[in-house]
């Protein structure tokens, strides 16, 4: 008899490979399809499920799910109403509570907000185990509460805590200190401090650095927003630099940034980059501190004042911490010397794979092809506020890195407008995924000329062997002699490059980019989004994410020429699902504007104009602030131009709203979770009248949730 053959699917894999498949499927939607197909997979997915956020309203306790028995990580920190205190939200926190932990038996590590610490006080003995907790907060630290009244609740229920983050939780300084000395065993326990809080105007001083060096012994991560500006009482210098390394000698990761640059204001292109006053750390107590640190795999320095001549600084930590990977400074000058082929300072750091240089003012196109031929392996590189760099050294720097670089920022440098940074990354334009770049629109008369040039076969673009001549001159080698090894694999990796969308058959050039999957911009108030595809980013077929920041004071500019922002224009981008706009740096007047001016409620219509032609799927939205009175709120025509986007089904605006505002909302088909978030720095106390309160987002959540949903 002949023989049968089955066809075999996936589904006849052992559990044990289905289960390695099902635990690297990270998007939700796709998880949530997986288990809708069979109860095998069902009960695969459930089991391989170790993180969860939260979303529903606290009252409704029949939403609280209970097939996700295996969830190791669970978020409640946007848990609706957002913002309010859990313990003063329901009739019975305590029964929340307590369904929560028979939901979710397996926690080790809890996200929370805690408005007071009697949130702690309700969730934190459910879980005893806990191993990794992070504190929310973006309202103010309750005037009456005890100093270290949040911390002491936290360690006393929490005895195996490993690891805390207070990046997003306010507080005072002097609150965390004492509660780490009077819980000695604990602090000694604590192996990573995220310290990065970005609501801190001075940030911890060298005495409660060298308090919480000292309790914290173990620490392997320690990231700390600090001042660096000898101009306080207690700023960070040597003595701080030196207690870290004393005290936790076993750190991989640390992070030391100054609290200006937590505030992420944008810089001034035109700026010398030097500032009055020098930072008050020595070149001897860096190198002291980097003999002592030799596991560092990770450092940021981020200090915002002046540290010169760091370059044999930079040697020693190449030669000390050999497993260093990532690396980010801050105003420090002179990284490099660029003198004739010979490597030294930063260039030495051969192991780095991310690297960024802030405000370093003598870095130039030399120094930059230096770091280059040093720190092959780099992956990831921000360059922000050097002024003396030109898109022909970083376009040379990205023909070195061409077969490993693909995340590349380029910010506030006055020579790298929107048009030059794309021209300077060019080279790889066919596999860089995430690029940031300033929306300034200097350079595109140049560029149209270039383009025409080039339609008209003229030699707008240097040729390959000039290109190659170039760049063998910066690394010292010859083009004219017989090539040396080193020679032959830098000509063959710019020959190959060069030869990559310089032509698409009919002589014009190809503006391609491949594989990009993210992109930033920054771009100033009354500017417009047009000029994007002119300036070569055109063509970008698998650009999912987008996200757009605009920054400047409203109250100085006069109502814009044209009537729309320009989002239409990015309806060429037939992948882009995600969008955040973030216009919270965006200062105008909330209520009347003076005479000849608009008021925020236009300028969000400008802004928000055309993103209805858009097919989005999800969008963070920041509306533009009034910080005379310190509000952030969804003005009429936003909520109706928002209404358009018919596409939605996650809109989260980080912002205040009118309930009837947000009824407009509604009309969006698909749309399946919104949700407003103060989620900056003070958020407001006590919602205006007028504004969304509990019971009024608890309606609009209703007449969400009744509506027929297809999916």
């Amino acid at each position: 008899m002949a023989k049968r053959y089955y066809a075999s699917d996936i589904g006849d894999l052992p559990d044990a490979i289905l289960s390695n498949i099902f635990s690297l499927v990270t998007d939700t939607r796709a998880r949530n399809a997986l288990s809708l197909v069979c109860r095998k997979y069902l009960a695969l997915e459930r089991a391989t499920r170790v993180s969860l956020t939260l979303r529903g309203n606290v009252r409704d306790l029949y939403r609280i799910p209970i097939g996700f028995r295996r969830v190791e990580h669970l978020d409640l920190s946007l848990l609706s109403p957002w913002g309010h205190d859990l313990a003063s939200s329901v009739s019975d926190p305590f029964l929340v509570a307590h369904r929560l932990r028979v939901a979710f038996p397996s926690v080790t590590s809890l996200t929370v907000y805690a408005r007071s610490p009697a949130t702690l006080q309700v969730l934190l003995p459910q879980w005893p185990g806990l191993c990794r907790v992070k504190l929310v907060r973006w309202h103010q630290r309750p005037p009456q509460s005890p100093l270290g009244a949040d911390f002491a609740t936290l360690f006393e229920h929490c005895q195996s805590v490993s690891a805390l983050d207070l990046s997003s939780f306010y507080y005072y300084t002097e609150d965390l200190p004492p509660a780490l000395q009077h819980y000695p065993s604990i602090a000694s326990s604590l192996t990573r401090l995220d310290l990065l809080t970005t609501s801190f105007s001075e940030g911890f001083k060298t005495e409660e650095i060298r308090v919480i060096a000292a309790a914290c012994g173990n620490l392997r991560e320690l990231l700390v927003a600090c001042t660096f500006d000898p101009r306080y009482f207690g700023f960070v210098g040597d003595q701080a630099l030196l207690d870290i390394a004393a005290y936790c000698p076993k750190l991989t990761l640390l992070h030391l940034v100054d609290t200006s640059s937590l505030a992420n204001p944008r810089g001034d292109p035109e700026d010398d980059g030097l500032t009055s006053d020098e930072a008050g750390i020595t070149r001897a107590a860096l190198v002291e501190v980097f003999s002592k640190l030799s596991l560092l795999e990770e450092l940021v320095l981020d200090v915002c004042r002046n540290v010169r001549e760091s370059g044999f600084v930079l040697e020693v930590l190449s030669s000390k911490c050999k497993n260093l990977r990532m690396l980010k400074l801050g105003q420090f000058h002179g990284v490099v010397m660029a003198i004739e082929s010979q490597l030294d300072g930063l260039a030495l750091c051969q192991g780095l794979t991310s690297l960024s240089i802030k405000n370093a003012v003598d870095l130039t196109d030399m120094g930059l092809i230096e770091i280059a031929r040093g720190c092959s392996k780099l992956r990831k590189f921000e360059i922000q506020g050097c002024k003396n760099v030109t898109w022909k050294g970083m376009r040379l720097f990205a023909s070195l890195l061409r077969w490993t670089l693909l995340d590349v920022r380029i910010s506030c440098c006055k020579n790298l407008d929107a048009a030059a940074s794309l021209r300077a990354v060019e080279p790889i334009r066919d596999r860089i995924q995430r690029l940031h770049i300033d929306c300034v629109w200097d350079g595109l008369e140049e560029c149209e000329r270039r383009e025409e040039a080039c339609h008209g076969n003229e030699a707008a673009e240097p040729s390959v062997a000039s290109q190659n001549n170039e760049v063998m001159h910066f690394v010292g080698g010859s083009t004219c002699c017989e090539d040396t090894g080193r020679n032959k694999r830098y000509k063959h990796a710019l020959d190959s490059q060069y030869s990559i969308g310089v032509s698409n058959g009919n002589g014009l050039l190809r503006n391609r980019w491949e594989r990009l999957q993210h992109l930033s911009l920054w771009i100033g108030v009354g500017d417009l989004l047009t000029p994007l595809q002119m300036a070569g980013l055109e063509d970008c077929p698998n650009l999912e994410e987008i996200r757009i920041k605009v920054e400047g004071d409203c109250r100085g500019n006069q109502k814009p020429a044209v009537p729309a922002f320009g989002l239409s224009t990015l309806s060429c981008y037939p992948a882009l699902s995600k969008m955040q706009l973030d216009c919270g740096d965006a200062i105008g007047y909330a209520l009347t504007a003076p005479s000849g001016q608009m008021d925020l409620s236009l300028w969000e219509r400008f802004f928000l104009s055309g993103i209805g032609d858009l097919s989005l799927n999800k969008l963070d939205y920041w509306p533009p602030q009034d910080r005379d009175v310190n509000q952030r709120s969804l003005s009429l025509p936003a909520a109706g131009l928002l209404a358009e986007c018919l596409t939605l089904r996650k809109l989260f605006i980080h912002g205040t709203a009118h309930e009837h505002f947000m009824n407009f909302l509604l009309r969006i088909p698909n749309l399946r979770d919104v949700q407003l978030r103060e989620d900056y720095y003070p958020a407001p106390e006590n919602d205006m009248s007028t504004e969304m309160r509990v019971d009024s987002c608890s309606r609009f959540e209703d007449a969400l949730n009744r509506r027929y949903m297809r999916d």
